[in-house]
């Protein structure tokens, strides 16, 4: 006899692949939902990291600017204190240098020529005078360029005028100040040049020193040797000295018996 399934099977295979159509989707957006979660998380890690990470370098940013202020105050204050040592040493410089500069001024003047008035301005110095004549004005001239602390005369102006006979022309000139002893800027670039040391004398130098240390050490040595040299001469003088005591004594003998 045939076998007739009468039930509704189709429906159910239906239903039942509909169910597993459902779980599968439930999984699949609980999937998902995982996903994006960890996603999310994973992101927000790496935010905040990175939050952690600029936190830190806007910190050490600020501490580098800090850093930067304070350096460039001190930059102000070398840059003050560099002035300020520039002014000493000028002013020392100058101390000396104006004692020079007037003891050229008295050399310098020839016969014929009198200054009436002195004018400094920074490196350059004014000077108006009366002369007998030109020729005075140009030895006057040749001598401030010899003197090293005054160089460069320009001759500004020279005219004759009747209000003194004897000294008739009225000149006008400056120099510029020098200091022959100061270290020469051959170079051009603002710094004055330093001596370089050669280096033979150098060597010459070092050679020498070892001889002064030997010598410093003799001393002792010599003060040892002389006690002895001392008192051998000592000891040798007092058999001198005998010989003429001897005819001494026998003087008083010889007039006893006569």
């Amino acid at each position: 006899m045939a076998r007739i399934n009468l039930l509704p099977w189709r429906a159910e295979r239906r239903k039942q692949r509909q169910k597993e159509f459902g779980v599968m989707v439930a999984l699949s957006a609980l999937a998902a939902i995982a996903l994006s979660f960890l996603i999310v998380s994973y992101y927000n890690s790496q935010i905040s990291g990175q939050n952690l990470r600029n936190k830190y370098l806007q910190d050490r940013i600020a501490e580098v600017k800090k850093i930067n202020e304070e350096i460039d105050v001190l930059e102000a204050t070398k840059a003050k204190l560099l002035a300020r040592k520039e002014a000493i040493e000028g002013l020392q410089a100058n101390r000396s240098q104006m004692v020079h500069l007037f003891d050229s001024l008295v050399r310098t003047i020839p016969d014929g020529v009198i200054l009436t008035s002195i004018k400094q301005d920074d490196k350059t110095l004014s000077l108006t005078g009366r002369s007998q004549s030109n020729s005075r004005v140009s030895t006057y001239m040749r001598n401030l360029e010899g003197s090293g602390w005054m160089t460069k005369p320009d001759l500004s102006i020279i005219e004759a005028k009747g209000e003194d006979k004897g000294l008739p022309y009225e000149f006008s000139l400056s120099v510029t100040l020098d200091n022959p002893n100061a270290p020469k800027d051959e170079d051009g670039d603002g710094i004055p040049d330093a001596p370089i040391e050669q280096p033979a004398m150098a060597a010459e130098g070092e050679a020498e020193a070892a001889p002064a240390a030997d010598a410093a050490a003799e001393p002792a040595g010599a003060a040892e040797s002389a006690e002895p040299a001392a008192e051998a001469p000592a000891e040798e003088s007092a058999p001198a000295a005998e010989p003429e005591a001897a005819p001494a004594a026998s003087e008083p003998a010889t007039g006893a018996a006569s």
